[in-house]
């Protein structure tokens, strides 16, 4: 895999086909989950691992597998993984786990792991599909940690909250009152919040593409040939 095919499968998972963004996949644990930071960010890297193993295994057996099966192989697959991070959070991060619930074990359902096996691991060498997976599931936490963000400090006033849920209760210090004093903001934690934030981001991407695609795109004839007859 050459220098250019990582800038581009990278550049198509963080940006150009975010999962998140453009693709639409996977919507329901972004919006249920992403009611903080740490929440969102969580579940996001659980995705990506998941993602980025189960590219890596469909992979080296796609020439093996029979095009009537693949399906349900893949499904299989990405399920063991699921499993296995599911098993560890359990017991390194139960505290996580019991707030994540049940949508550590959905991320067997998640359109995006499933698509990306799909489309580009089952045609592709190993290192190229890992990556892409990887990608991928990084652009969906980039997505998530923004919504996650944006709804903590607009619901709740705070920034990182539950991090003790990863490094136990002397991280509770590390919690950032971004508004002090604020009594919340119900709408930004409930899901139609999650709607909204995930809406105003699409809107914002869009609007970032529609400025680049502008500052690239030629000038029009008409206005080129008047300053070429003045000079």
């Amino acid at each position: 895999m050459t220098l250019t095919e990582m800038k581009d499968i990278a550049y198509n998972g963080l940006w150009k086909q975010n999962p998140g963004l453009v693709q639409l996949l996977g919507l329901c644990p972004l919006l249920a989950v992403s009611n903080t930071l740490v929440n969102a960010v969580s579940l996001g890297l659980a995705t990506t691992m998941v993602m980025t193993f189960s590219s890596a295994t469909v992979a080296p057996i796609r020439s093996y597998v029979p095009n009537e099966i693949r399906i349900p192989v893949f499904v299989l697959i990405i399920a063991v993984l699921v499993t296995v991070v599911q098993y560890l959070m359990n017991a390194y991060l139960y505290g996580l786990y019991i707030v994540l619930g049940i949508f550590v074990p959905l991320i067997v359902t998640n359109c995006i792991v499933l698509a990306r096996a799909e489309s580009f691991a089952s045609k592709n060498p190993v290192l190229p599909s890992a990556f892409d997976g990887m990608m991928m599931g990084l652009g969906l936490t980039a997505v998530l940690a923004v919504l996650g963000g944006l709804r903590e400090i607009v619901g709740k006033g705070t920034l990182l909250s539950g991090i003790d849920l990863l490094f136990g209760e002397q991280a509770k210090a590390w919690v950032i009152p971004v508004i002090p004093d604020y009594h919340g903001f119900l709408l930004a934690i409930l899901p139609p919040g999650a709607f909204i934030g995930l809406g105003l981001i699409i809107a914002a991407k869009n609007w970032l593409d529609q400025r680049a695609s502008r500052k690239v795109a030629p000038r029009p004839v008409a206005e080129v040939l008047p300053e070429a007859a003045q000079g």
